[in-house]
């Protein structure tokens, strides 16, 4: 049930119907935020991203060790993809009426998708103990949910922010477990190209929201200032998109060769930095929405803090996208680089990491 390594694994079309949910739940989160404009609902919203987060990618890892195509990896992600729906369905009363439903599916996805995938990888030892180590991890994490689900807030925030941190810290340390040891990126044979795809779908999703927002509010009414306002937000829109998806291929590229580093760099860009950027269009697709609303009006704190501050927590994720590849080594743009020692001319300065790969000059 294992996916061959044969260069770049493309996203199948089970791990895009299982997208699809997403879209839904994007759309949940957003209209949240909307209604819920203030720093509580600011902190809540976070806090839901984190877990709908959490659930998303730990099966986007799954799906670049399984092959989605084989039937009981299909039929298993299916079955997430239907906790994901109720997650989705509870996630605008999860700190109020349906939070144990929220916190229910959140821990039955979590435990059943890890204990398939520890079954589907037996008798491969390079797997087989990560799986076991975070098993044990999970299970703790999503019984901390279903705690968060059983009492009111504001002990359920508190709750639900230490699943998100525990989860968090425990995928930095590799799950240790006493008498198991921790589990070490350099052993998970990530392909780095796959995870880079399946995130830029979720980019899009995220995307399409403010895509939404803005061609569902134009059609309400026709006027020159709400023209100039539906053309702003599609600009906005426009800028995210481009500042990501400019050098995407590049990026992707880069972190199929990056080789064994890609366990460790792939944990960092896609666990950690991808949800910041999440979060920054998903502010500013509420901001998109304020702006179209009441276009030409006044502005009060709280439009100021979506419309500004959305395009700013992407900027941010995305500068930190970019200076974890260049660090790491891995080129992201077209310019070619080179280490010090092997470059006649010295005219690309490196720095102390200057392992790059074989044949490339100034």
């Amino acid at each position: 049930m294992l996916r061959p390594r044969r260069g770049v694994e493309r996203t199948t079309s089970t791990e895009l119907f299982f997208d699809l949910v997403y879209v839904f739940t994007i759309t949940q989160l957003s209209h949240y935020l909307a209604k819920n404009l203030s720093w509580q609902g600011v902190g809540r919203t976070a806090v839901l991203l984190g877990l709908i987060w959490l659930v998303w990618i730990y099966t986007v890892w799954a799906g670049n060790w399984l092959h989605p195509d084989r039937t009981p990896v299909r039929t298993t992600l299916l079955v997430v993809t239907l906790g994901s729906l109720l997650l989705a369905a509870a996630l605008p009363t999860a700190f109020g009426a349906n939070g144990l439903l929220f916190a229910a599916a959140y821990a039955a996805v979590q435990v059943g998708r890890t204990a398939f995938s520890m079954w589907a990888i037996r008798g491969e030892p390079w797997l087989g103990d990560s799986f076991r180590q975070c098993v044990v991890w999970v299970t703790g994490t999503s019984a901390l949910a279903i705690v968060g689900g059983l009492v009111d807030a504001p002990a359920r925030e508190l709750i639900w922010i230490a699943v998100i941190v525990v989860d968090s810290v425990g995928l930095a340390t590799g799950f240790p477990v006493p008498g198991m040891g921790r589990s070490t990126p350099e052993h998970w044979r990530v392909e780095g190209g796959h995870l880079a795809e399946r995130c830029q779908a979720f980019i899009l999703i995220a995307l399409g929201e403010s895509i939404l927002i803005t061609g569902g509010t134009l059609t309400q009414r026709l006027d020159r200032v709400t023209i100039a306002a539906f053309l702003l937000a599609f600009a906005g829109s426009v800028a995210l998109w481009w500042v990501y998806f400019d050098r995407a291929q590049a990026s992707m590229a880069a972190l199929a060769a990056a080789g064994e580093r890609a366990g460790r760099l792939s944990r960092l860009v896609f666990n950690y930095l991808h949800p910041v950027m999440v979060g920054g269009i998903v502010v500013a697709a509420v901001g998109d929405e304020r702006l179209l609303h009441d276009p030409g009006e006044p502005v009060g704190w709280a439009s100021a803090l979506v419309v500004l501050g959305g395009p700013a927590l992407f900027l941010a994720g995305h500068a930190a996208y970019e200076m974890a590849l260049g660090q790491a080594g891995v080129v992201a743009g077209s310019r070619r680089r080179c280490c010090c020692s092997c470059c006649p001319r010295r005219r690309w300065r490196c720095g102390r990491r200057s392992r790059w790969p074989p044949g490339w000059h100034c």
